[in-house]
């Protein structure tokens, strides 16, 4: 149980059931951390906004399987188990290897980023989201020319940094208010990335 009042599906009204309308699942299912924001609509709209935006809009140039590992990664960092468990099925479902996705997690559990199933360029990029989760306060200028040396685009410097940061915030979400994976169908995630608009579970 969450450690506050949350409202479910079958008893809201007005924007609460129009916006858990767009992000519902099969059999009107929500996903629980969006039903977290319940009691204030307005900032569902704003988390929904910002991880459409982040992880499945059609104008990121990263793998959306890619920034699903990042957000495992710092979820994982981040002790959060609802957000690892939802976002590692969405990238095993993403990936199509389930060995592959299982040395991922095994790696990402050991907190061994040379394991992973990555190439050098990839591993990169969760050496950076592993310092801006852990310590951001001494991110430097370095630790950008590094992604770029490792052949990032500024552009892609941009995706990492902000599937990290929404991956910070996802987590707080998540581990402050009591959060859990209880009743959720694992795994769904938004599969119109050509409408942002679209936030439909799948």
């Amino acid at each position: 149980m969450p450690w506050i009042k949350t409202i479910p599906f079958a008893d809201a009204t007005g924007k609460l059931r129009q916006l858990y309308a767009r992000v519902t699942g099969p059999g009107n299912n929500v996903d629980n951390i969006m039903m977290m924001h319940s009691l204030r609509p307005h900032s569902m709209e704003g988390h929904m906004a910002i991880y459409k935006s982040v992880l499945h809009h059609k104008d990121n140039r990263i793998p959306k399987w890619f920034l699903e590992v990042l957000g495992v990664w710092v979820s994982s960092l981040n002790h959060c188990a609802y957000c690892v468990e939802h976002h590692f099925a969405g990238l095993t479902r993403l990936l199509r290897d389930d060995p592959r996705a299982d040395a991922l997690r095994a790696a990402i559990e050991a907190r061994d980023i040379p394991a992973t199933p990555l190439d050098a360029r990839q591993q990169a990029a969760m050496r950076y989201a592993e310092r801006l989760t852990l310590s951001p306060a001494e991110m430097a200028e370095m630790d950008v020319k590094a992604l770029r040396m490792a052949g990032w685009d500024d552009g892609e410097i941009l995706e990492i940094n902000q599937v990290t940061a929404y991956f910070a915030y996802a987590n707080r979400t998540v581990l402050g208010l009591g959060c859990s994976t209880e009743g959720d169908i694992i795994g769904l995630s938004p599969g119109n990335s050509d409408d942002p608009d679209d936030w439909g579970h799948k």
